[in-house]
């Protein structure tokens, strides 16, 4: 392919974006690549080993990320919607956020799955209410059903994996129910 056949745009800067998230992927792939060598690969029940799901990733994230790149220097990605949302960074919803994100990680072994999980929701949710513009985010009631509905998502999910598949999850008690 020659530089004439090439699309107008690339190499102006507006595909680098796009490329530097490509090469990201791509590298992603590859560290995860690098990770999986020293995985057993002695197959266990059901006939694969433990490598496999972390092999399978690696490639399919490796193609995605090559891809990704081939896309973006050969004109950039085609036919996009124009991006939706606000102009500028909403940098208060990204701190709730965060804040919920880096308190679960914080408090997991402390208050257990369950209620750091929630905590993370509920954090979470008003950033995203914030962001979004609603009304009501200050509301007793907002938060008390942002509580509720992270009890309501954290609780099955904790004790799916607690008493069904037998994997330890941080609780607050040693019953394996909270």
């Amino acid at each position: 392919m020659n530089s004439s056949s090439l699309p107008a745009d690339v190499g102006r800067g507006t595909t680098w974006p796009q490329t530097l998230v490509g090469v990201g992927v791509l590298l992603t792939g590859l560290g995860l690549a690098a990770g999986a060598i020293d995985i057993s690969s002695e197959a266990g029940y059901g006939g694969v080993g433990p490598n496999f799901l972390p092999w399978l990733v690696s490639i399919v994230l490796s193609i995605c990320g090559a891809w990704i790149v081939w896309e973006s220097r050969t004109g950039g990605f085609r036919d996009m919607d124009e991006p939706s949302g606000a102009v500028e960074t909403y940098w208060s919803g990204f701190v709730w956020v965060s804040a919920g994100l880096l308190l679960n990680a914080a408090l997991i072994t402390t208050i257990g799955f369950i209620f750091s999980c929630t905590l993370c929701y509920v954090l979470a949710v008003q950033g995203l209410r914030r962001a979004s513009g609603q009304g009501g985010v200050n509301s007793p009631r907002t938060w008390l059903i942002d509580a509720v509905t992270g009890l309501l998502i954290a609780a099955p999910v904790f004790w799916m994996f607690t008493q069904f598949l037998a994997i330890n999850l941080p609780g607050l008690t040693s019953t394996g129910w909270i």
